[in-house]
């Protein structure tokens, strides 16, 4: 890997790593960047982000465990459900077509940022409680998309969460829980189905792990509501981007 390569993906992975410990969204980002901007193939970029987020994972939960922001059991009905669906997410990255990931890609972009755009009044303390049939569901569809994209739980969960009117702490701390069972199922699947190229996935471990660190730092001391205004409008953004250069690769 070229040094000025290098550099790039780092920097890449140390600003996805941040908006993921901050405010849950930012996987969504790095594996558009890396196969837009990089210019890597899709089916590399998945397996190396889903091997990263096993070690920023760990660090950003225990972050928000230290703070006492994750609701443990919630996270154990979400991570059982969301493990196996992770493995079978990555079995899927094997055999489906490129611009097929690449366009589920997009979609599930734009629409989070659409999600997170909308204005939501949120309580202060955890005061939802979902069944734990439905913490199951959530935590299947949560694994297989987060899996299939690359995106690594996060992304997903974290606008459901909201849109159930969980507030916004207790929904990134969880979707940090739920990030290392993913992370972990899905390399697991991509060794066995696919290709991981080492030094890529080494590359964004280390970058996103520092960035998670400072970003689940900093979700406990500043404002989200900013922060969360600005990535959703670039959200939408790289979603019509990802969505208009699928359809023009089709109409090649």
């Amino acid at each position: 890997m070229a040094i000025a390569a290098f550099i790039w993906i780092a920097l890449l992975g140390t600003f996805s790593g941040l908006l993921i410990g901050c405010i849950g969204i930012g996987g969504v980002i790095l594996v558009p960047a890396l196969v837009f901007l990089a210019g890597l193939p899709i089916q590399a970029a998945i397996p190396a982000a889903m091997f990263a987020y096993i070690l920023s994972g760990l660090v950003a939960t225990v972050v928000f465990a230290r703070n006492e922001s994750i609701h443990w059991g919630m996270a154990i009905w979400l991570c059982l459900a969301a493990t196996p669906a992770a493995f079978a997410g990555a079995w899927a990255v094997s055999v489906f077509d490129p611009r097929l990931l690449a366009a589920l890609l997009g979609l599930l972009t734009f629409l989070s940022g659409l999600n997170a755009l909308r204005t939501q009044k949120l309580a202060d303390i955890f005061n939802t409680e979902v069944p734990g049939k439905v913490l199951v569901v959530i935590g299947a569809v949560t694994g297989f998309l987060s899996s299939v994209t690359g995106t690594g739980g996060p992304m997903v969960l974290v606008p459901i969460l909201m849109s159930m009117s969980v507030p916004v702490l207790t929904a990134v701390g969880l979707s940090q829980a739920i990030q290392l069972p993913v992370a972990i199922a899905a390399t697991f699947g991509n060794v066995l189905y696919g290709k991981l190229d080492m030094t890529l996935a080494g590359v964004l471990a280390a970058s996103l792990t520092i960035g998670s660190w400072f970003g689940a730092n900093l979700a406990h001391s500043v404002p989200r509501a900013v922060l969360r205004g600005i990535v959703s409008t670039v959200l939408v953004v790289i979603g019509v981007f990802i969505l208009a250069n699928v359809c023009w690769r089709l109409l090649k």
